[in-house]
């Protein structure tokens, strides 16, 4: 066996502790890691295991060190909360880079016949947020299509989705001639994707993460047949039948279904014939972590160490965690996590748009961070950065024409002069996006008034093609190079239909008041998303909650 490379190694029991008796409150760990195209579930809870039971089960585990070296930029912790990233990666390759057995991949994951497909983007990115106080879990899922700016990949704007993929290739061409094994090449490029991917996740969201855990196709279908069959509940009967590589191969009735591994897969891939396409699906992820957690609870996983054993046998070969996750100390933290008091939402979009070619995700960076931080209590975007409001969207939002000013991310720096005209009703609209467009790195350029026209338009001179495609995806159009417009300098012109950054924020949809409590019993507790625009409706974990 290969020697594993520094950064990707078997896990100790956590950070150094001191010395002191040993504690019999310790934790369950991972009961499953599961999403969509490959997904990520963790379910902790306290028990009597000993430290010795603990050992057994969490030994072998693989981890990696990516967490560590980006944890310098880390924005800073306020309380002792923890960030969990759940990354589900949708990979048709094992942990060596080996591809998967076609029969296998076609006949069981229903993921097509190329192991290209797919590549290694991370189809699902969910922040599980646990409260110092141990208090109510928020989770967070971060659409996959999302267009921002990426960290420790190329730098430029691309889907959240492929940082981990273009950060993996950028290693393995940049090392092919260091004479790494193919093995060794695989989990050396992985933890460049996974940096990538933490560091873009960590810079648009603006909270630390703490810790993460990855597994792909083969590990989601792997545990899912450990933990035997998923009971699930479906608003409406749905088909998507597997061909030519396309297609989930779902096939379920209204109401509750009954779930195999394979099974289970289709549901949570599924994204085609479902109203809400790709935010539907991610929904569909979230169910799906609830009523694994009720299955656990109700075989009694949860506590025994002989069921835990076979589930754990399963994760370590699929799963990577980082190398500084100390286990029990967070299963003490996290009781609500295996008793199921989560509440799951999904980040909320701007609007769908095209871009190269490509569908995307035109997201607001500052009304997610602001969104973020206040539903996790980590510090505020920095004073000097625009606030921006950002209307509600709809679960499957329509196209406009103009997308509304996106507020410029602290991570992306551009270059380059960039000239703005306004010939919008909004006053001094052009001045106030000459100087949102300076705070990413680029010159403030002449600024005028012109005559209406519908669209927003961005184009470019010789030299400015990248900086100009950035710009345009935060008005959702595409930049067009023009021979009207001088090297080195980009023309941004705002259309009838340009709204400011500052417009106050659609109210997100309204919810039915709650009856008042009856007399001697006690009022629900808050909801702390009530109110906040979120991309469709919360889902409640700890049953089986039923989705589209």
């Amino acid at each position: 066996m290969a020697d594993r490379p520094r950064g990707e190694r078997r896990p100790t029991t956590g950070r150094p502790r001191p010395k002191a008796k040993p504690r019999r409150r310790s934790p369950l760990l991972i009961a499953g890691r599961t999403m969509a195209c490959a997904t990520s579930l963790a379910v902790l809870g306290t028990c009597g295991f000993t430290w010795y039971a603990y050992t057994s089960l969490t030994n072998g585990l693989t981890t990696s060190s990516a967490l560590s070296e980006i944890r310098k930029g880390a924005p800073p912790h306020l309380d002792n909360s923890v960030n969990l990233l759940l990354i589900g990666l949708d990979s048709r390759k094992d942990m060596n880079g080996n591809d998967l057995p076609g029969e296998f991949v076609q006949d069981e994951l229903h993921a097509g016949s190329s192991s290209d497909v797919g590549g290694y983007n991370t189809n699902t990115l969910m922040v599980m947020h646990i409260p110092a106080n141990g208090g109510q879990v928020t989770a967070l899922s971060i659409p996959r299509d999302d267009w921002v700016q990426t960290v420790s990949a190329d730098g430029k704007m691309h889907k959240i989705k492929e940082a981990y993929g273009i950060a993996k290739a950028a290693f393995e061409a940049k090392n092919a001639s260091r004479g790494l094994s193919k093995a060794d090449m695989e989990r050396q490029s992985r933890d460049a994707g996974r940096r990538a991917t933490l560091a873009t996740v960590q810079s648009f969201l603006g909270i630390p993460i703490d810790h993460f855990a990855e597994v792909n196709l083969k590990g989601f279908y792997d545990i899912a047949q450990a933990v035997g069959p998923v009971q699930v509940c479906l608003k409406n009967a749905t088909k998507d039948p597997a061909m030519a590589g396309q297609g989930s191969g779902a096939d379920f009735t209204k109401g509750i279904n009954t779930l195999n591994a394979s099974q289970a897969l289709s549901f949570v891939r599924q994204r085609h014939n479902l109203a809400g396409g790709d935010f539907d699906r991610t929904h569909r992820q979230q169910a799906f972590i609830s009523s694994v957690i009720a299955k656990l609870k109700a075989d009694g996983v949860i506590g025994d160490l002989g069921k835990m054993q076979k589930l754990f046998d399963v994760v370590k070969q699929d799963v990577v965690i980082d190398d500084q996750w100390n286990v029990l100390d967070f299963a003490q933290q996290a009781p609500n996590l295996s008793g199921g008091h989560v509440e799951a939402n999904t980040l909320p979009v701007a609007q769908l748009s095209k871009i190269n070619g490509q569908d995307v995700n035109i997201v607001d960076p500052v009304q997610i961070k602001r969104i973020v931080q206040q539903l996790t209590g980590h510090d505020p975007a920095p004073a000097d950065n625009p606030v921006a409001g950002g209307a509600a969207p709809s679960p499957a939002p329509a196209a406009p024409s103009t997308a509304p000013s996106q507020a410029p991310d602290p991570a992306a720096k551009l270059t380059g002069t960039v000239d703005v005209t306004n010939t919008s009703t909004v006053p001094h609209a052009a001045d106030t996006e000459a100087k949102a467009l300076a705070a990413l790195g680029l010159t403030e350029g002449r600024t005028a008034q012109g005559p209406h026209q519908s669209r927003t338009t961005v184009t470019y001179g010789t030299g400015e093609k990248d900086a100009a495609e950035q710009v345009a995806a935060r008005y959702g159009v595409t930049a067009a190079p023009s021979t009207g417009v001088r090297a080195g300098h980009i023309q941004l012109t705002l259309g009838t239909g340009f709204t400011p950054p500052d417009a106050p924020a659609s109210p997100a949809p309204a919810s039915p008041a709650p009856a008042a409590p009856a007399a001697g019993s006690s009022a629900p507790a808050a909801d702390p998303a009530a109110g906040l625009p979120m991309q469709g409706s919360a889902v409640k974990m700890g049953g089986i909650p039923c989705v589209d």
